[in-house]
């Protein structure tokens, strides 16, 4: 009544307007938007936590495993490399990587290296901070610099006019070691520390952390800039045992539960300060299984109980997103784990949510550009196992940040029974996986209740009744499903009136899409991709202009609707088949549709005349940046060309391809099942190469072409090249590495081909034996990955240890008459696989692992002091005598059973001279019953450890201990 009072005597105008801000309250309520205060108020109410100021202090047990020993040696290496250009004289190094990866600690171990003590006169530690203080900085500067005094002409001034010349008068010509930590932007540097660190001694060094790629840039830092990688399994043992025991080195009980540790470890997915927060809260509990047990499975890994440091450390990288990219990540937290999304994918679902805004012909664009930005301030990590930045994951840390931000709105399940403990939460997003197992399905049903869904993505096996359909989800913006058994669903998928984003994938059971696809007037992609049984898009879909992105590749679609041409919003097409209705040819569809970025073609053997490729018009289309050609269907399973492709197909196919020239603005082009006997002419071009823009160049099942492409030498961007199946090679002569103006003396001093290559394979080349490149032939200095397989090839070619001197990987796998590796000065990593010839391996100084697997012949390994680990298949009865010339630290041996008897022994063992200087060997073999037999070797302390592993039809015999 007090309440009611009150307000009746307010003015009419105030109450209006309180009622209407009540009912934006109550509104607000019912969307349950994120309350962000939930972290901003921790800034204000933990200090804690917001002074995250870093010093020059090594904490000893967070420094674990020989990654950050290599990765010190390296990066201390680089920074006291004296350089000869004085353009250069100030090097700025960057260390990069998200937050709580360790960037810290290997900078301050850098910073207290004996070698940088010895090579600099001054060292300063200036901590960086999102709210920096420009005063105190300088301040703090002075101090460092001044060997711990703040002179008197600077006292207690808190003017940068005057304490920015103090610095410059303790720091002139003096040869300083720099680092400044965890830096969120350059204003820092290009506003308050510049100036007065540009007056230091040639040969002073910067060190930066940063989360952003873009800083280092900003910096001009040395490129590549080092990227901190995730601990592996046993160094994050390492590194948690450290926080539970202290300095201690270690405990029998804490080693019988190694095994909880590994599943701990695992779910801090190798983030150094996750395992140090999991290991603060191990400490304080018993050492005991049932204790470690309740942390595993502890509700601490739940989205809303994650440990707040963890939290607030990623969640000032999150603050720091503008609007957009916020949604942006948020929404690629959704992408279920272990799953490949392109970034294409992702973009498109973007734009169908309605988090890109823009002008309608550039949202892929901005969509990129936020996926690259995204990948530059490190909350999203790169494949590295797949070619281009189309594939990222997301540590697991900050996924589940991000699906703390988005609990009230979104849910990310592993199985249907999750949806149904949520079932009275309504949410705007799903995302369900199951297992690949038949027990593990998920119910259609259980959806039925989640009405203001927006966004549906199932992966997995999918349970459909009869009366299951798609009508209750009428806000659906976006359905992503891949299960073998959607059919039932698919008719009802024109009810889904505001659907923006299809993809069907993997669904065997669904043959076609419904006739009526035209009402879904607002779709713009849609994917069938591995959906084999559909053969037929129906007619309809050329009504479909908002139709943005369209993958029909890998299903059985061969033919396509005539009209095509209409589709002029395409920017996205794959799958594409290229057939013959009479005159008429499915390309002269596509001429019109000028805003295409990525295009996908099959079936091209099937065209009849040349002049159809023509009527593509692909150098037209001014955005493609993406392009395959496929003309795999000519092909038998052994990569030979079916009977019945003639001289005179073979010259057809040629000039169609020379017809398909892409325009210069391509960045990747992929070619499959080429049978011709020339490679087009925008390929093999010796003139000045059109393809200024490429970066990727993929050729697979080149069956009839006797040279490699000899105008790729030349190329400006090309980074990664694969050539794989080229049985018609025989030799890689000198055009491939020596431009057409080299060969003929036009330049005195001529630029390196392959100027910016960073990665090659050679896979297939099955009868070629020579490679010819001589040191005088300047070519691939940027190389950092060499993978050549399946060839006959005889010896390493000279200019390539000479000239590719940032070669860190060489992968080298039956290659028959190879019979020596040697003078590879820059190798980190070589795998040797099934090399019957090879007898010697030499000089590789900076070789830290060695993998060789079926090389029988081999007799001598010889100048390779850096070796850490050294992994060996071995079939022969006793140990090689090249183990005694080599000290890898860690040896991993897979060999017969006699070897590992022999090792057994010890000391008495005609084997014990060749391992016993290696500081820990591993070795397994299985015994005439199939029964793995384990031996784990530690030089100092001596111990040595056998365990039988029974085998499945025996219960066998547990270990023992020699």
């Amino acid at each position: 009544m007090k309440d009611h009072q009150s307000m009746m005597s307010r003015p009419p105008t105030l109450v209006s307007n309180l009622s209407q801000l009540d009912g934006l309250s109550k509104r607000a309520r019912s969307f349950s938007f994120i309350k962000l205060e939930l972290y901003q108020d921790r800034k204000t109410a933990r200090p804690l936590l917001v002074d995250r100021k870093t010093d020059p202090l090594l904490e000893r047990s967070a420094v674990v495993g020989e990654k950050i020993e290599d990765d010190t040696r390296a990066l201390v290496q680089l920074l006291t490399k004296e350089v000869t250009d004085k353009s250069d004289s100030r090097r700025v190094v960057a260390i990069v990587g998200v937050g709580g990866i360790g960037k810290t600690i290997l900078s301050k171990k850098i910073f207290n290296d004996e070698v940088i003590q010895g090579k600099f006169t001054k060292k300063i530690w200036l901590s960086i901070t999102q709210e920096f203080n420009g005063v105190e900085l300088l301040r703090t500067a002075i101090i460092a610099a001044a060997d711990g005094k703040m002179p008197e002409s600077a006292g207690i001034s808190q003017d940068k006019a005057v304490l920015g010349p103090e610095l410059v008068s303790v720091i002139r010509d003096k040869k300083f070691f720099l680092v400044l930590d965890d830096m969120w932007d350059i204003s820092v540097w290009n506003n308050l520390l510049s100036a007065p660190f540009s007056h230091g001694a040639a040969g002073s060094r910067v060190l930066i952390t940063t989360r952003y790629d873009a800083v280092a840039r900003g910096m001009r830092a040395v490129q590549p800039y080092h990227h901190v990688s995730k601990l592996g399994h046993e160094d994050g043992w390492l590194l948690l045992t450290k926080q539970v025991l202290g300095m201690e080195k270690s405990d029998p009980e804490i080693d019988m539960l190694k095994d909880i540790g590994l599943q701990i470890i695992e779910k801090c997915d190798g983030l150094p300060l996750a395992i140090k927060v999991m290991g603060g809260l191990l400490c304080q509990k018993e050492k005991e299984r049932r204790d470690w047990e309740k942390v595993l499975h502890d509700a601490i890994w739940s989205e809303s109980q994650m440990p707040e440091e963890l939290n607030y450390a990623i969640y000032l990288s999150y603050e720091d997103l503008s609007p957009c990219l916020k949604q942006c990540f948020l929404h690629f937290s959704l992408k279920p784990k272990n799953k490949q999304l392109d970034n294409m994918q992702l973009v498109s679902m973007w734009i169908a949510e309605g988090f890109i805004h823009g002008d309608s012909d550039i949202l892929e664009e901005l969509g990129s550009e936020y996926y690259k930005e995204l990948i530059s301030r490190n909350l999203i990590e790169l494949d590295t196992s797949c070619v281009g930045q189309y594939i990222c994951h997301m540590h697991d840390v900050i996924c589940s940040f991000a699906h703390f931000m988005t609990k009230d709105e979104a849910l990310v399940a592993h199985n249907g029974e999750a949806v149904s403990k949520h079932s009275l939460q309504r949410f705007l997003r799903l995302s369900i996986k199951t297992q690949a197992v038949e027990s593990d399905e998920f119910e259609w049903r259980n959806l039925q209740e989640q009405k203001s869904l927006r966004s549906i993505i199932l992966i997995g096996n999918l349970k459909i009744q009869p009366g299951d359909s798609l009508v209750t989800f009428s806000s659906l913006r976006t359905l992503h499903v891949e299960s073998s058994n959607f059919g039932l669903l698919v008719e009802s998928l024109c009810q889904l009136k505001h659907l923006r984003y299809l993809t069907v994938g993997k669904c065997n059971d669904i043959e076609s899409l419904p006739e009526n696809l035209h009402e879904m007037k607002f779709l713009q992609h849609i994917s069938l991709d591995g959906c084999e049984n559909i053969v037929k898009l129906p007619d309809s879909i050329v009504k479909l202009r908002e139709l943005r992105y369209l993958d029909i590749d890998r299903t059985c679609i061969k033919s396509m609707p005539r009209d095509f041409h209409g589709l002029t919003n395409l920017r996205t097409l794959y799958g594409f088949f290229a057939h013959m209705d009479g005159d008429w040819c499915s390309l002269e569809e596509l001429g019109p549709l000028s805003q295409l970025r990525a295009i996908g073609l099959v079936g091209l053997e099937n065209v009849s005349n040349a002049s159809f490729a023509t009527k593509v018009r692909l150098g037209e289309k001014a955005n493609l940046s993406v392009m395959s050609l496929d003309c795999s269907s000519r092909l038998e399973g052994d990569g030979l060309v079916k009977p019945g492709a003639s001289e005179k197909d073979q010259g057809i196919l040629e000039d169609v391809f020379d017809e398909l020239c892409p325009p210069s603005c391509i960045e990747d082009i992929r070619i499959d099942g080429y049978f011709g006997r020339q490679l087009p002419r925008w390929i093999m071009s010796t003139a000045p190469a059109p393809l200024k823009s490429l970066k990727i160049l993929m050729i697979q099942n080149l069956v009839c072409c006797t040279q490699l492409p000899n105008g790729l030498c030349q190329l400006p961007c090309l980074e990664f090249l694969k050539v794989s199946w080229a049985p018609a090679i025989k030799r890689v002569g000198p055009e491939f590495v020596q431009s057409y103006g080299q060969r003929n003396h036009t330049s005195s001093q001529p630029a390196p081909m392959f100027p910016r290559l960073h990665e090659m394979i050679l896979f297939g080349l099955l009868e070629c034996e020579e490679w010819e490149w001589e040191e005088e032939m300047q070519a691939m200095p940027l190389l950092e990955k060499l993978d050549i397989e399946e060839c006959k090839l005889r010896c390493i070619p000279p200019g390539l240890p000479f000239h590719a001197s940032y070669l860190k990987t060489l992968t080298l796998h039956r290659v028959q008459y190879l019979e020596s590796i040697e003078n590879f000065a820059s190798v980190v990593e070589l795998d040797l696989y099934d090399l019957p010839e090879l007898t010697r391996i030499s000089n590789f100084p900076k070789l830290q692992k060695l993998e060789i697997r079926f090389c029988e012949k081999l007799e001598s390994l010889q100048e390779m002091t850096a070796l850490r680990k050294l992994e060996l298949c071995y079939r022969e009865k006793e140990l090689p005598l090249y183990l005694q010339t080599v000290k890898p630290s860690y040896l991993l041996l897979n060999c017969r059973a006699e070897i590992l008897a022999s090792m057994a022994v010890g000391e008495s063992g005609p084997d014990w001279d060749k391992f016993s200087h290696i500081q820990h060997v591993e070795a397994y073999a299985a015994d005439e019953n199939y029964r793995m037999h384990y031996l784990s070797f530690t030089s100092k302390p001596y111990k040595m450890d056998i365990k039988i592993e029974p085998n499945l039809q025996d219960d066998g015999e547990e270990g023992g201990e020699d």
